[in-house]
């Protein structure tokens, strides 16, 4: 028997994997889902914010108003501004409607749904971030050049008139639609506004070309804690990022994978002995018991005349399973008693009271004897 010890020995590298496995996840979903800290923040000067692109714009004349709430956004968003919301996925239907209801032109980062934002266009295959030339006739996209883009793909309806710009097996990752008054611009990766890729190729010239179209830009940092009430009877799941879920899959690979590791280390059943040894009589005598408490004579009295029946046949050369006339003739002829004493010893009726039943075993214990004597 092992002891508290090696036991504790022998799980410790199960534990330190799985404890491994699931901070590997976390930090996957984190990375990957979601908002991260400084992540297209015009304040963060880490690489993944936009604090480059913002002190450029209002080098340009623009001022950029940060907001992080549907309230403010009301408040500071208008026509003649130009509205950049950097996680889309994270709004609910009502903070989206709020959003277009502002007049302002929209500039969407990676919107996953872009049919919430303007109905002709629909999410496509996504595609490889890379260098691509515009391919269309949009001013920012034609001065910038070749930029760095890819990430979400859109579907246009036929017949909208947009500008498909920067597209891949004809899917284009930036697009320009003219909604009434106002544009609204899908852009399929928000790398291009990043600190880390601004200088490179022609994404600072796109970023300013896209973002600089009016004096005033609204940058709308969206957040889970602004998510209304209302929300509720949405779905859920709707509001997690995508990193997330990625991160929950990627968990329940390791886990299945750790699972098998540790099968295949169980090796065969093995047997071990029982810790007490029971002697016969004593499991006789606790079943007797059983039988008198419930007052279960007739199973009593047939347990009995099984066993001697299948002593008697055995002794006598009959096969296992005899006819009960055939037992009882040559029980009979042997021990030299009537067949009809015979038969009502071995395949009578229940004992009608405990007495009874102690007569019985008796009397199959003397029938026993005549048989096998010599």
């Amino acid at each position: 028997m092992t002891t508290p010890r090696e036991r504790l020995r022998a799980a410790r590298g199960p534990v330190v994997v799985t404890v491994v496995v699931l901070l590997g996840a976390v930090l996957l979903a984190l990375a990957a889902g979601g908002p991260s800290s400084g992540r297209l923040d015009p304040r963060a000067p880490d690489p993944s914010g936009s604090r480059a692109v913002a002190e450029l714009l209002r080098d340009q004349g623009v001022r950029v108003d940060l907001v992080q709430t549907t309230a403010r956004v009301r408040e500071t968003a208008g026509p003649g501004s130009t509205l950049l919301v950097t996680d889309p996925e994270l709004l609910a239907d009502s903070q989206t409607a709020a959003v277009r209801r502002t007049g302002a032109d929209l500039v969407v980062v990676e919107a996953a749904r872009p049919g919430r934002f303007v109905s002709a266009v629909a999410a496509g295959a996504p595609s490889a971030f890379e260098v691509r030339q515009p391919g269309c006739a949009l001013g920012p996209a034609r001065r910038a050049g070749a930029a760095d883009t890819g990430g979400a793909a859109y579907d246009v309806r036929p017949g909208t008139p947009a500008r498909l710009c920067y597209a891949h097996d004809g899917r284009p990752s930036l697009v320009q639609v003219r909604d009434g008054d106002r544009r609204v611009t899908l852009l399929g990766s928000g790398v291009p506004l990043t600190n880390r890729r601004l200088g490179d190729e022609g994404n600072a010239a796109l970023a300013l070309g896209l973002l600089g179209g009016h004096e005033r830009l609204v940058w709308y940092l969206p957040s889970l804690a602004d998510v209304p009430a209302s929300a509720a009877r949405e779905s859920v799941y709707d509001l997690v990022p995508d990193g997330v879920w990625w991160g929950l899959v990627q968990l329940g690979v390791a886990v299945v994978l750790l699972a098998l590791w540790r099968a295949r280390r169980l090796g065969p059943v093995v047997t071990e002995p029982l810790p007490v040894a029971v002697r016969a009589a004593e499991t006789v005598e606790g079943r007797a018991r059983l039988y008198r408490r419930g007052h279960a004579r007739d199973t009593a009295a047939e347990s009995l005349r099984a066993v001697r029946r299948s002593r008697l046949s055995s002794a006598l050369g009959l096969p296992a399973r005899s006819a009960p006339a055939t037992v009882v003739d040559a029980v009979a002829a042997r021990a030299g008693r009537p067949p009809g004493d015979v038969g009502t010893l071995l395949y009578g009726a229940a004992p009608a009271d405990d007495a009874a039943l102690v007569r019985l075993a008796d009397d199959l214990d003397a029938l026993d004897r005549e048989v096998r004597r010599p």
